[in-house]
C-alpha cells in the first residue's frame, strides 16, 4: 500500500471517443510505462473508473410521466400554430406539446390569462397566445375564439398521434375543492362537464364561459373529456383546480408510450379528426 500511495502516475491520456460494444481500451503506451505488476493493474482500474456509461445502459432520454419519454434534444418538436381572425376577434395561438411550461397569454381577459398560464405551467406546454376581440360587449367571442385556436394548434401538434399514450386521467386539489379529468384523444369531440361553481363571476369573468371554453377546445381538438366536481366551495378554486388537472391529463395523453414503438394507439390502425 506505501509503494501505491507514494507512486505518482503520469496523466493518463484521452480514452478514444468511439468504443466497441462498450469496451474500454486501456491505453498500451501508458501502461507501458508502468513497470510493477501492481501498479499497472491499478493504472488499468482508474482507466476504467473514468469509462463514461454505455450508451445502452442508460435509461432512454427524456422520462416523462409513467417512464413515458417525451421530446429528445434534436427533434422534431411538435407544435402548431393557429391565426384565426374573424370580425369579432383577432386571435394567434402557438402551442409546443414538448415545451417547458413557458407561458405568453394576453387575450384582454385577466382571468382567463391566468388560467391559460396554468395550462402551460402544469402540462408543460408552451403557449403563446394573443388575442383581442369585442369584449366592450362581454368576454364569450374571444373566450370561444382563443380556445377554438387552441384547439386547433393541439390538432396540428398531434399529428397522426403515433406512439402516444392517448388516454389521460388526474385529479387535482386547491384547498377545499377537488376536480378530476379523463381524456381521450381519439379524434371524436365530446365533453361531460359536471361543475358546480357557487358564483356568476370571478373577478368580471362570467363562470359559465368555463364550459363554453372546453367545449370550442374539444370541438376543434377531437378529444373526448370528462370533468367531474369532487368537492369545492370556492368559484375561483374549482376552475382553478379544473384547467391544473386538465393540464396535468392532457401532459399525460400526449407523452410518448415506450412500449409502443411509435404505432398508432388504436385497434383501428388510426385516429383520425372525424
Amino acid at each position: 500500500m506505501g509503494l501505491l500511495s507514494s507512486y505518482s502516475l503520469p496523466a493518463a491520456p484521452p480514452l478514444s471517443e468511439t468504443l466497441e460494444k462498450s469496451r474500454v481500451r486501456v491505453s498500451s503506451a501508458f501502461l507501458s510505462t508502468v513497470s510493477n505488476p501492481s501498479l499497472r493493474l491499478f493504472a488499468s482500474l482508474r482507466f476504467l473508473a473514468r469509462a463514461p456509461t454505455p450508451m445502452a445502459a442508460l435509461p432512454p432520454h427524456g422520462v416523462g410521466e409513467n417512464n413515458s419519454p417525451i421530446a429528445t434534444i434534436g427533434s422534431s418538436s411538435r407544435a402548431g400554430e393557429v391565426k384565426r381572425v374573424t370580425k369579432e376577434t383577432n386571435v394567434h395561438v402557438k402551442l409546443n406539446l414538448d415545451g417547458s411550461g413557458v407561458a405568453e397569454c394576453g387575450t384582454g381577459i385577466p382571468f382567463l390569462d391566468h388560467m391559460l398560464d396554468q395550462l402551460a405551467s402544469h402540462g408543460l406546454f408552451d403557449l403563446h397566445v394573443k388575442a383581442s376581440g369585442d369584449t366592450h360587449i362581454d368576454d364569450h367571442h374571444t373566450n370561444e375564439d382563443v380556445a377554438l385556436a387552441i384547439g386547433t394548434a393541439l390538432l396540428q401538434s398531434l399529428g397522426d398521434r403515433k406512439g402516444i399514450n392517448r388516454f389521460g386521467h388526474f385529479s387535482a386539489p386547491l384547498d377545499e375543492a377537488a376536480i378530476e379529468v379523463i381524456l381521450d384523444l381519439s379524434g371524436r369531440p365530446h365533453l361531460s362537464c359536471d361543475l358546480s361553481i357557487p358564483t356568476e363571476r370571478v373577478g368580471t369573468y362570467d363562470t359559465q364561459l368555463v364550459e363554453h371554453f372546453f367545449q370550442s377546445l374539444v370541438n376543434t381538438s377531437g378529444m373526448t373529456l370528462h370533468i367531474r366536481q369532487l368537492a369545492g366551495k370556492n368559484s375561483h378554486h374549482i376552475i382553478e383546480a379544473t384547467f391544473k388537472a386538465f393540464a396535468r391529463a392532457l401532459r399525460q395523453a400526449t407523452e410518448f408510450d415506450l412500449r409502443r414503438r411509435g404505432t398508432v394507439p388504436s385497434s383501428k390502425g388510426v385516429l383520425s379528426r372525424s
